[in-house]
């Protein structure tokens, strides 16, 4: 990611416009669809889109667990309410499946999992033919466990089949009018840990804390990936003067042993898309 995608970004091209067409097609051709919905920039595309052209027959669903901020259930549920969309939010606590508190390579699939049975009880419930989610085509491109569930339990990928990409996503949510398209980009909390280390509420809720103080600095895209009892930050590169300045850092370190970390580093490479894996 760099700085020009949280400024202006021109307006749709030909190629975008006929994406988006072809993902309207597809959702028709869906009939009815319940969409996991996180808030997220693509979720929020894919739900506006599909409630949009199946009114009614499209309905949310939002998981709420300790891996999920406060912030970004709030959000979704004031879309829902502003777009009046019908939206059932479930508990989907990761820490009660087995397994998943100690963090393995496949704790994605373990989750998602989980998480898409409980939202295929809910459709069948609802009446509702087909689940759908909003990985887009550069998910193709990382280790992405969640997705074999998303394969075994037959849950559509809109975006992903319409060859959507998160530019694309970006330009178009703008287009439409969508605030979500200069949102940062956001994966639970989870994918903060070291493959291996213990996952608990309360490790999650230091996590939570220190990249909620980095947003309300006004930073774009954060993540603070915990390695024991050390933070390692991850902001974009053309942020770091922000957080370098002395009174910053100290504010930085202050608060975040504060909420239970000893040590915290700046990552020099900076933001990036599951970084967690570079070593598997």
């Amino acid at each position: 990611m760099r700085e020009s995608d949280f400024m202006d970004i021109p307006e749709p091209s030909e190629q975008q416009m006929e994406k988006l067409e072809s993902l309207k097609k597809y959702i028709r051709n869906l009939g009815s669809v319940a969409v996991a919905f996180s808030s997220g920039v693509d979720s929020t595309f894919l739900l506006k889109v599909a409630h949009k052209e199946l009114g009614d027959n499209c309905i949310a669903v939002t998981a709420m667990s300790c891996s999920f901020p406060k912030r970004e259930l709030e959000e979704a549920k004031a879309f829902c309410k502003k777009e009046e969309i019908r939206q059932i939010v479930v508990e989907s606590e990761e820490l009660k499946i087995e397994g998943f508190g100690q963090n393995p390579k496949n704790r994605c699939y373990l989750c998602k999992r989980e998480l898409f049975e409980k939202i295929g009880q809910i459709a069948a419930k609802e009446g509702i033919a087909n689940i759908a989610e909003g990985s887009n085509l550069d998910d193709n491109g990382d280790y992405r466990p969640g997705l074999l569930a998303v394969a075994e339990l037959g849950v559509k990928s809109p975006l992903r089949a319409c060859n959507l990409d998160k530019m694309d996503i970006r330009v178009l949510s703008k287009k439409m009018g969508l605030t979500t398209w200069q949102k940062q980009s956001f994966a639970c909390l989870s994918s903060r840990f070291v493959y291996g280390e213990t996952i608990s509420k309360e490790k999650l809720l230091m996590v939570d804390r220190a990249e909620q103080l980095l947003l309300d600095m006004g930073l774009h895209q954060v993540r603070v990936r915990i390695h024991g009892n050390i933070a390692r930050i991850e902001i974009l590169p053309f942020e770091f003067e922000k957080i370098l300045q002395e009174d910053i850092r100290k504010e930085i370190y202050e608060k975040f042993q504060s909420f239970g970390f000893s040590y915290v580093t700046l990552d020099l490479l900076g933001y990036r898309t599951g970084s967690m894996n570079e070593t598997l």
